[in-house]
């Protein structure tokens, strides 16, 4: 092992153990821990007690009955709790955790969390170090080190990624295929709003890729349609129900609002998406939501073209994963925990470091912005501090306090989708020598 390598482990190993503590110590001590987590075991509980999940009044029954109505719940947290919004397809992977005692099933949920996602970002390490093995470890030491967020609220996303990079780490190095297919099956099943363009790069990249795409549908097809079946014995009018609650959170002020007046859109586990840095123009679902739309759009259509026309390597891979990583957090409802699809930027990163020439610094400032701003610690400190300016409440002040905690997280984004997305047009174009497909 050269000192490179032994200087990215340590520094991962480093951002490990950062993540594990203080994310189980502040896991502990929060009033709001584990809320993501009681949005998926208590509706598992009600599916398993013949009850809607997607109706409020069931799950607040059977929440109110298991959790002995906990004092510290305040309204928001029992809205958030009791109307449900993932599809039937995760309760698969839920239920067994509903099978047992809320104390054990969040542990358990906790550990695998940790686990998961540490062992995803050692693969991550492992892809990156090939290139710049010191260089990825730091970038990941930092995003490790700033992801309590995860340990926190429980929230799937966690598994999710991990899934995503344990399988994206099969498909291009061509080991342990069948896992793989497996894995992406799974976090499709569960978020799909943050494995489905994943999913959908290895179907247009087509060949080997392809059919390796088409496995993995038959896949999630046999682990979710099951569940749709039992959920609409159960609750035959799922789908508006689920439309309803949605509809509920996303109300003009509600909590998944991603304008100015959200009560629950900025701060800790802010909205990412594009709408609510164009809702701080103008606060009206007409003008953000068709502007977002034709811009993540518009550079979909781009990277889906380039995906279909180019020939396929493993260095293109990279620069389409992480253009897609970022883009696919934009133009749907997302939140903070979601930005560790940003674990897929890294190999890029470390690629362009190498032998990008004009490219690695770019490289590394848009990924190290990305990284370190919307890594949960840092976002939280900067947000005490922005909270901290001397400025007045309303008026100017306000306004300007307001777009320093709503613009950047999808501004970064953005920047971070156009300039993977820029390299990965450029790729063919002959002005760069990227890395040897030898490489891996």
């Amino acid at each position: 092992m050269t000192g490179a390598r032994r200087d990215g482990l340590y520094l991962l190993l480093l951002g490990s153990i950062v993540f594990a503590l203080l994310g189980s110590a502040l896991e502990s001590a929060s009033p709001v821990a584990m809320v993501d987590f009681k949005v998926v075991y208590y509706s598992a509980r009600c599916l398993l007690q013949h009850g809607d999940p997607y109706r409020q009044i069931d799950l607040l029954r059977v929440y109110q009955e298991q959790a002995g109505g906990q004092p510290s719940d305040n309204p928001k947290i029992q809205q958030i709790v009791t109307q449900y919004i993932y599809l039937p397809t995760a309760f698969p992977f839920t239920i067994p955790f509903a099978l047992l005692g809320f104390g054990l099933a969040h542990v358990l949920w906790m550990i695998i969390t940790a686990a998961g996602f540490i062992f995803a970002s050692y693969l991550t390490w492992e892809l990156g170090a090939r290139f710049a093995p010191t260089l990825s470890g730091a970038l990941l030491c930092c995003f490790l080190a700033g992801s309590e967020l995860l340990l926190i609220s429980g929230n799937a996303a966690g598994i999710v990624v991990s899934f995503c990079v344990v399988a994206v780490w099969c498909f291009l190095t061509n080991r342990l295929v069948a896992v793989g297919v497996v894995c992406l099956a799974l976090a499709l099943a569960i978020k799909p709003q943050d494995a489905g363009l994943i999913w959908i790069y290895f179907l247009l990249a087509g060949g080997v890729h392809l059919r390796r795409a088409l496995a993995t549908l038959a896949v999630a097809a046999a682990i979710g349609l099951p569940a749709v079946a039992w959920a609409w014995h159960v609750s035959p009018h799922w789908m508006a129900e689920m439309q309803g609650n949605i509809a509920a959170l996303s109300a003009h002020g509600g909590i998944s609002d991603p304008g100015p007046s959200s009560s629950g859109s900025h701060g800790l586990s802010a909205i990412t998406d594009l709408q609510g840095a164009l809702s701080f123009f103008r606060d009206d679902p007409r003008f953000y939501n068709p502007v977002s739309d034709l811009l993540c759009g518009a550079l979909f259509l781009v990277w889906a073209f380039k995906a279909v026309r180019s020939r396929w390597s493993v260095s293109s891979a990279w620069l389409a994963l992480a253009t897609i990583a970022a883009l696919s957090l934009l133009p749907i409802y997302h939140r903070q925990y979601d930005t560790k699809l940003l674990l897929l930027v890294v190999p890029a990163c470390a690629m362009l470091w190498k032998e990008g020439r004009r490219w690695r610094w770019p490289a590394l400032l848009v990924s190290a912005m990305g990284i370190l701003l919307l890594t949960d610690l840092p976002w939280a400190i900067l947000i005490q501090v922005i909270n901290s300016f001397p400025l007045p409440n309303k008026g100017w002040g306000g306004q300007l306090i307001l777009a320093m905690q709503v613009v950047p997280i999808p501004l970064v984004l953005l920047a971070n989708a156009v300039f993977y997305l820029w390299a990965y047009l450029r790729f063919d174009a002959g002005e760069e020598r990227l890395p040897h497909e030898s490489a891996l």
